[in-house]
């Protein structure tokens, strides 16, 4: 089958890409709004980009229902940092939670029970529950697509921090077993890590 993108509207092609691009690692990004709130979100387009320096990148899509901006945007454009958060199973749900688009100056860390922390060089809580956390500052915001719904920006911000649970290093790597990540699939579905192997990189 060969598919058109331009012959078919932006919940297919969303539908497309959600399925196809998996599993993804889930970004709990919690940011800070004009008054200090805090702010909780998690986004799926998310992976690493360097090592010199630590740089990550996510990129949250406007809203489909009003085609604005999400407050985590909105928030890292004003405040220029952010936190982003690993989702272990035992957290998922409650990040799941925050997806609900609640009104701006409304905290999920409050309506999920979630617990924030001061960080350590941002000015942005991050979440006690989450076994890895990184501070970010913002390095560029490139907005791509359209200007309304199903547009979107990516997000690349450089890590100031690593806060790791000591459980978790295992000779300055992190035992993945232990962390329990949870990634997303397509509509409803997440997944664990399930069946582990390894393959060595031909030289």
């Amino acid at each position: 089958m060969i598919i058109d993108p331009a012959k078919q509207d932006r919940t297919a092609n969303y539908k497309l890409i959600i399925g196809s691009i998996l599993p993804r690692p889930i970004a709990f990004v919690s940011t800070t709004d004009s008054q200090g709130t805090p702010n909780l979100a998690p986004f799926s387009f998310f992976t690493g980009v360097t090592a010199e320096p630590p740089t990550v990148c996510f990129a949250p899509l406007r809203r489909f229902s009003d085609g604005q901006e999400k407050d985590t945007l909105q928030n890292i454009r004003l405040t220029g940092e952010f936190v982003v958060n690993v989702v272990t199973e035992t957290i998922v749900e409650q990040a799941n939670d925050t997806a609900v688009e609640y009104p701006p100056g409304v905290s999920e860390f409050t309506k999920t029970g979630l617990t924030p922390v001061v960080c350590e060089v941002v000015a942005v809580p991050r979440v006690k529950e989450s076994p890895i956390s990184m501070e970010c500052r913002l390095v560029q915001i490139v907005d791509v697509g359209v200007a309304g719904a199903g547009g979107g920006s990516l997000v690349i911000g450089e890590v100031v921090r690593f806060h790791v649970a000591d459980e978790l290093i295992d000779q300055g790597r992190i035992d993945t077993g232990a962390l329990q990540p949870v990634g997303r699939l397509a509509g409803a579905e997440f997944t664990t890590l399930g069946r582990r192997f390894s393959l060595e990189r031909k030289k």
